[in-house]
């Protein structure tokens, strides 16, 4: 029971040793030996629970970070192989359609876009995001590319919206005002609750 290999994510801008969370990482090989069937009772029990299942670091899925159990930091990290579609489509075929929500947020690369693409979940955009670049920026609401996608004024990771508004800086906040008409730093948070309700996103989330 002392685990070999432990989860986390490389480094980044925001944390430079990157995160080392320290769970298990899945014996892949032996649930795809069993069908799925961990999976298969977890998401089954969620769908009863709930009306829509979000499953957070969906890019895991494809491929995930893993990290000797005995490192200090994140830095040692290796990417390794996820099951891909094949957990989602034994999840189809034994539980019938879902109601799931990926979270495609962070390093997403071509072949997790694939993979959402291939299990036709809705991918999230977060508002908080959208107003540390440039018009070009994915997480603006005129930038969506479809209706298919879920947006959030931000995530459990995220600062309230208040807060969010008193802290920004004063470019973030300049390209705020001005992109969702609010004339003072006051009326942000409830102009992007505007937004994301104005945007073509099937559907809409405000965190309380």
């Amino acid at each position: 029971n002392r685990p070999v290999e432990v989860a986390g994510c490389p480094p980044a801008g925001f944390a430079p040793t990157g995160q080392l969370w320290g769970n298990p990482i899945y014996n892949w090989d032996y649930h795809k030996a069993t069908d799925y069937a961990w999976w298969i009772g977890r998401l089954g029990y969620a769908a009863k629970l709930f009306d829509i299942i979000r499953i957070d670091h969906f890019r895991g899925f494809e491929s995930y970070y893993s990290i000797p159990a005995k490192a200090a930091t994140a830095e040692q990290g290796t990417w390794m192989q996820g099951p891909g579609y094949a957990l989602f489509e034994q999840a189809k075929k034994q539980l019938g359609e879902l109601h799931i929500i990926a979270e495609d947020l962070g390093n997403v690369t071509p072949r997790v876009r694939e993979l959402l693409a291939q299990t036709g979940y809705p991918g999230m955009k977060v508002l908080q995001f959208a107003f540390d670049s440039d018009a070009d920026n994915v997480y603006l609401p005129h930038n969506f590319e479809t209706s298919h996608c879920v947006v959030y004024t931000g995530t459990h990771d995220n600062d309230t919206l208040r807060h969010w508004a008193e802290t920004a800086s004063k470019d973030e906040m300049r390209f705020a005002r001005a992109y969702l008409h609010a004339e003072s730093r006051q009326e942000v948070p409830n102009a992007m609750i505007r937004a994301a309700w104005s945007s073509i996103a099937e559907l809409a989330v405000a965190q309380m």
